[in-house]
């Protein structure tokens, strides 16, 4: 385990170097000296965890994957529009009551360990849930394991927060992130690829169920490079408890700015809520169908990889106009697939246009 341990310290520091492209390597005037001698271990640890997450969430989408197989084993319509609402505040909502009692434990990366052992059983869940049963019951299992999965994403997401500022210096957590992404977007886009061979069936539930299975192996795996994360033990106190983070709600009423801000965030839900049914579309009128699924996930996993610099470039320069921006696209995009659907079969029916749009 030593020798195993100074190799993968070795590798860190080579990854962290070629990664981070730093000339001073002292930069941690926000953590702890213990941790800077092992950031790089802890920076080549939690980029794999957060690699194959992500790489997970890729594969298992409720965008693209879970959209598909939701349509594929017939469950009802409603299931479509409650999946990603679901996915998405069932990990946020929690963090507003769960915070404060992470925040107690001096080592947090077991919670994030926990949460992804739980997610792997939940997506796997799904995959056999796709296997085995159809119609409404299929539709039903999948919101109740994606519910359970975004609950213990919730806990992940407190965690690793806290892990990542105790082991990573700041001025190298974003690349972290967007290295992960990049990474994860890459093989997402291979995975794609695949799925588009003509020899594989989309619509058969067999591959479906293998796809959501594989998609939950990475989260095990990623629970076990995370538990060899050197995270020194932190500070207990300090958390803000559910009660007072709901008080801060009179902020709403007094203070014009964050309320524009908060509605216009709660608006822009609207580009997450609309992407399954680009998907539910394309199964509905696209004559090659074979190939599709494979088309929307390389589609996901190109934006990834071409997003972050562009969206990232221009929030820079001015983001509230880069936020304007995609607002405008999303919605325009979702108006005129909207009119192709009513208006435009042909163009709807088209085996570029949705996935396109999708993009």
């Amino acid at each position: 385990m030593p020798d195993i341990r100074k190799t993968l310290s070795g590798v860190g520091e080579t990854v962290y170097d070629v990664l981070t492209d730093e000339e001073d390597a002292r930069i941690c005037d926000d953590i702890d000296e213990a941790a800077c001698r092992e950031s790089p271990l802890s920076f080549l640890l939690i980029l794999a965890s957060s690699f194959l997450t992500k790489l997970g969430d890729a594969l298992s989408s409720p965008k693209t994957t879970l959209a598909w197989a939701a349509t594929a084993v017939g469950a009802p319509a409603f299931v479509l529009g409650f999946l990603v609402p679901i996915r998405e505040s069932g990990s946020m909502i929690p963090q507003l009551f769960i915070g404060s009692y992470i925040r107690q434990l001096a080592v947090r990366k077991w919670v994030w360990v926990a949460g992804s052992v739980v997610q792997f059983l939940a997506v796997t869940g799904m995959g056999l849930a796709v296997l085995w049963l159809e119609g409404a019951a299929a539709g039903w299992a999948l919101l109740a394991l994606v519910t359970l999965f975004s609950l213990a994403r919730g806990f992940c997401s407190v965690a690793a927060k806290d892990v990542m500022g105790k082991t990573i210096p700041k001025p190298r957590r974003g690349r972290l992130n967007g290295w992960s992404a990049s990474l994860a977007g890459g093989l997402a886009l291979a995975a794609g690829v695949v799925l588009a061979l003509p020899w594989i069936d989309p619509q058969d539930r067999a591959v479906l169920a293998v796809l959501l299975l594989a998609a939950g192996a990475l989260w095990l795996l990623a629970a076990a490079v995370y538990a060899g994360v050197p995270e020194p033990a932190g500070e207990t106190g300090g958390a803000r408890t559910a009660a007072e983070a709901l008080g801060q709600l009179g902020l709403l009423a007094t203070d014009r700015p964050f309320r524009r801000f908060v509605l216009t965030r709660a608006l822009l839900m609207c580009s997450a809520l609309s992407a399954p049914f680009y998907v539910a579309l394309a199964q509905q009128n696209g004559a090659s169908t074979g190939w599709l699924l494979g088309s929307f996930v390389v589609a996901s996993g190109l934006a990834s990889l071409v997003s972050a610099p562009l969206w990232g470039r221009f929030a820079d320069r001015a983001s509230r106009r880069a936020m304007v921006a995609a607002a405008l696209i999303t919605s325009g995009i979702g108006l005129f697939t909207l009119v192709a659907a009513r208006w435009l079969p042909g163009l709807l029916a088209a085996a570029w246009f949705l996935p396109l749009a999708y993009f």
